[in-house]
């Protein structure tokens, strides 16, 4: 097997835990899983071992306690709980570097540090959602889809950030039929599974209970879900989202498809809240982050805990590794 290209981590707000993690992310991987920090090395927490490096494979040469840093200056320092608005845009240019390393090959995959959307529109005028769009956006892919994944269970939400009002009329039996392919596709590149096991939730209480608690569940899922599995899909649903997360349920399947965002991440964020991953399916790339934010709250304070930027890493690791097999 080839040898992979080491991980590109990108800094994410400086202000919040994302310095700090990377750090400590470091001393619990060692050299095992080679990877290198982007961002400015003013922001990373003072006294932290670390080492410039010109080119990411530098980095496969720089001793297991010490942060690999491929530098990027930004306009000043950071305070760690605070805003620093100019800093914004060396955000979004540390984002943008790491696609280009990617997609020539220098790096394996990108791992994201948890990003102040707000910081980015108010300094910077960006215009995107979130990382996810962004990433998007720079790798010139219309669709993409959020999975959260850990060892215990991997859901993906078929809306995501917006109302639970809102819901019923976001989704469309095009849609969902492009997440669920979407999803299978990613899990049949990057997860070693050439026929993934897929159930879907359903929208309403009991999926509907035949139309007595909703009619959505027979006229948009059913028949979505009836096609799929129609063309070889191994898939079943609607099914009741309260029995679809028990553990003997949960050794059904590779992957729920849920309706919306808490649907999906209740359950994940319940049975593995340091451990979750966010992965983007449908890009060129893998794509990894932390399933958590900037936690300004607690930042600098050296109390933040790095166990979901650590899986993180681990996962973009394994998913870069099945892309090679």
């Amino acid at each position: 097997m080839a040898v992979l290209a080491p991980i590109a981590l990108t800094c994410g707000e400086p202000a919040g835990i994302g310095p700090e993690i990377a750090v400590k992310a470091r001393a619990v991987l060692g050299d095992s899983l080679p990877f290198f920090w982007m961002g400015d090395p003013r922001h990373l927490p003072e006294g932290s071992p670390h080492r410039l490096i010109t080119r990411p494979a530098e980095a496969l040469s720089v001793p297991g306690g010490v942060l690999p840093v491929l530098p990027h200056p930004f306009a000043a320092p950071a305070t760690p709980g605070k805003i620093t608005y100019a800093n914004a845009r060396g955000v979004i240019e540390v984002i943008a570097r790491a696609v280009d390393l990617v997609t020539r090959g220098e790096a394996s995959a990108i791992c994201t540090a948890p990003l102040h959307k707000k910081a980015l529109k108010d300094g910077a005028g960006f215009v995107h959602p979130g990382h996810t769009e962004f990433l998007a956006y720079l790798a010139q892919v219309e669709d993409v889809v959020m999975m959260l994944a850990s060892p215990k269970l991997r859901v993906v939400p078929a809306t995501i950030h917006i109302p639970l009002a809102d819901v019923p009329r976001a989704l469309t039996a095009a849609g969902l039929e492009k997440v669920i392919r979407i999803t299978a596709a990613g899990l049949q590149r990057d997860c070693g599974l050439p026929r993934p096991r897929m159930v879907v939730a359903g929208l309403n209480p009991h999926a509907g209970e035949g139309g007595a608690m909703g009619h959505e569940d027979a006229s948009l899922i059913a028949p979505v879900v009836a096609k799929l599995a129609a063309e070889g899909f191994d898939i079943r649903g609607p099914l009741p989202a309260d029995t679809l997360f028990h553990a003997r349920a949960r050794a059904g399947y590779d992957v729920a498809i849920c309706m919306y965002h808490d649907q999906a991440l209740i359950p994940i964020k319940t049975l593995d809240f340091d451990g979750g991953v966010n992965v983007t399916l449908g890009l060129p790339f893998v794509r990894t982050s932390p399933d958590h934010g900037t936690a300004f709250d607690i930042a600098g304070k050296g109390v933040a805990m790095a166990d979901s930027l650590v899986a993180a890493l681990r996962m973009a690791h394994e998913m870069a590794s099945a892309r090679l097999r």
